[in-house]
């Protein structure tokens, strides 16, 4: 033991000399300008950092690492300090890269890169440690939610550094919650959010998500499924007949009915009137036989849970046994309509070809006149007269297109 604190006692010694010696020398010799860079570091408590002091044109200039007490970690190659944790990465005239393992919150601080010139270089690396807060938690109000009430939620994240924040998700939207942020006596922060909503049926089996957002932490999540209750959603279909209910068919309806919880009571009721007597009702269907037109009235399906009851109507009226069969034939208008447009635009264009053909061709034809034959006594004479002037006869041309 007295040894070994003798040797550390004497490699002290041995620096305190040797820096005083190069501080000396720096004072002699010019220095050409140098450039010491360091980066800061962030590092998640646990894991390992790395420090770096690095020189441009270093000029044989002795490179050393200071913790944030000013303690010597590394001078060149040698490590004074007893802490192990700090391990020799690399070292040459450029660069001086240490290693600092199973980083705690008492690392933390500014460390610095000295460069013995004239004066001394220094360049400074703050370590931030980080540290993850815990699971997130999910607190809810209620357990088991009506449609329409508003509830209440709250989500934790306990102990990081720095503060986390919190966001909610309720199936793809995302909801504003209320953050509160407490310093605990260890520099930990602790993060509470609220979120407030009101939900309807839709929500029921959505997820509401807690996601912490946090620099020393990926994908970090909690959630909780929704259990919403609500009354029922009622709709009567038909089953049978598919068109018009006719005298002396039959009539089959089934009432569907969806709620939470499950509709327990399902009840077929006539509005002012009673059912008849021969309807058959088994469950959510009504079925009756023969049907005429003293059933013709308004049908309703009722269905009650535990949150309250819905219904839904079906009005009934019985055609004669015939109607219908005589309806006549749907006319397809579209049919018809591209017809008429087709015999049309045939009209037109054998409008167009007849007016061009008599442009072209031109036809003569001549008239004659008979002279004398309007002083004629009878027509016998006027005949003759008219026979008997055609060499006297003026020509007359007319043209017809």
């Amino acid at each position: 033991m007295a040894n070994a604190g003798c040797c550390s006692l004497a490699t002290i010694l041995f620096l305190s000399i040797f820096q005083a010696a190069l501080l000396q020398g720096a004072a002699q010799i010019p220095v050409v300008s140098q450039n010491l860079v360091t980066d800061n570091v962030s590092v998640v408590e646990g894991e390992m950092a790395i420090i770096s002091c690095r020189v441009k044109d270093n000029d044989d200039s002795v490179i050393q690492l200071l913790n944030p007490n000013r303690q010597t970690i590394y001078f060149r190659d040698m490590r004074p300090l007893k802490d192990v944790r700090f391990q020799l990465v690399n070292f040459s005239d450029n660069e001086l890269r240490v290693s600092l393992s199973n980083v705690s919150l008492s690392d933390e601080g500014r460390y610095v890169c000295q460069l013995y010139t004239d004066p001394p270089q220094e360049a400074y690396a703050d370590i931030t440690v980080l540290v993850p807060p815990g699971s997130p938690i999910i607190d809810a109000r209620d357990e088991v939610l009506s449609e329409g009430n508003e509830t209440e939620m709250t989500c934790t994240a306990m102990s990081s550094k720095p503060a986390a924040t919190i966001r909610w998700m309720k199936g793809d939207k995302e909801l504003p919650g209320k953050p509160k942020v407490e310093l605990t006596y260890d520099r930990m922060y602790t993060v509470t959010s609220s979120l407030t909503f009101t939900v309807n049926k839709e929500d029921d089996g959505v997820p509401v998500v807690c996601i912490i957002d946090h620099p020393a932490v990926k994908d970090f999540q909690a959630q909780k499924y929704l259990e919403v209750q609500y009354k029922p959603e009622v709709k009567i279909m038909v089953e049978f007949p598919q068109g018009l209910t006719r005298e002396g068919e039959n009539l089959e309806l089934t009432c569907q009915a969806k709620g939470k919880p499950q509709p327990q009571r399902i009840n077929w009721v006539k509005v002012d009137d009673d059912v008849p007597s021969h309807a058959v009702i088994t469950g959510a269907d009504l079925y009756i036989e023969n049907l005429n037109k003293s059933y013709n009235g308004t049908y309703r399906c009722v269905a009650a849970n535990s949150l309250g009851e819905a219904y839904d109507d079906y009005i009934l009226y019985v055609y004669d046994s015939r109607a219908g069969e005589g309806a006549p034939r749907t006319v397809d208008h579209a049919v018809i309509g591209g017809v008429v447009a087709v015999v049309v635009f045939a009209m037109l264009c054998l409008l167009i070809v007849l007016g061009r053909y008599f442009a072209r061709h031109k036809g003569t034809y001549f008239t004659h006149e008979a002279k004398g034959a309007d002083d004629a006594a009878d027509a016998d004479t006027a005949i003759i007269n008219a026979e008997g002037g055609h060499t006297n006869s003026d020509e007359k041309k007319e043209y017809y297109i």
